[in-house]
């Protein structure tokens, strides 16, 4: 591998990415909401989308093809107020304690399917406009030109959906630990308006910012 990609840079990458991923920011706090809500291993169908957005960022801003979305903005604000009109219409049902993420002690809880957990992580990830700017701004100073160029993007592809993953499990798993501790039938609504007001705020994080 290190024929290809030169280990100085990896070196640095790595810390660096670790860092910034385990900022809290639109992705992490969706994995803190689901853990709370419909707990770990469901959430981890959320993850499965969201790795496959952040892949697709990262491969196509390593080889150079995200001026697309600078060419034809009107798709990609599409998709990102259409990503966001959907998180803040799950954020209010929460905060009613309404819909499948809200949870309700009194009768069997309904789940969202593995595919609306699935779209929705990958819609989330794919229409986040830092997500972008982060990932053109990042990756250039750790390629090397004078080396396989698809080989390096192959190989920091794969780094960061290993430090995406362990993070946003580590997001997640910290939201199912309040689910826990807070899943009590006086705690069940306040529960539920905790995650209802952390989906809002990605709701207008990602469709005004």
């Amino acid at each position: 591998m290190f024929d290809f990609v030169n280990p100085v840079m990896l070196a640095a990458f790595i810390p660096t990415f670790i860092f910034v991923s385990l900022t809290p920011g639109l992705c992490m706090t969706l994995s803190l909401t689901l853990g709370l809500t419909i707990g770990f291993k469901r959430t981890l169908w959320m993850m499965i989308g969201e790795l496959v957005g952040v892949g697709i960022i990262t491969a196509l801003a390593g080889a150079g093809s995200a001026v697309i979305m600078v060419k034809h903005p009107e798709i990609f604000y599409l998709i990102k107020y259409c990503g966001g009109t959907y998180l803040a219409y799950l954020g209010i049902n929460l905060c009613l304690s309404r819909g499948k993420m809200a949870i309700n002690l009194t009768q069997q809880q309904q789940f969202p399917s593995h595919n609306e957990l699935i779209s929705q992580g990958f819609i989330t990830a794919i229409s986040n406009p830092k997500g972008w700017a982060f990932m053109m701004s990042l990756l250039p100073p750790f390629i090397d030109t004078s080396k396989n160029l698809g080989v390096q993007v192959t190989v920091l592809v794969s780094i960061i959906l290993v430090i995406e993953f362990a993070c946003l499990n580590l997001y997640c798993l910290s939201g199912n630990a309040m689910r826990h501790f807070l899943q009590k039938s006086s705690n069940v609504r306040l529960l539920n308006r905790i995650a209802g007001t952390l989906m809002l705020a990605v709701a207008i994080w990602l469709a005004f910012f």
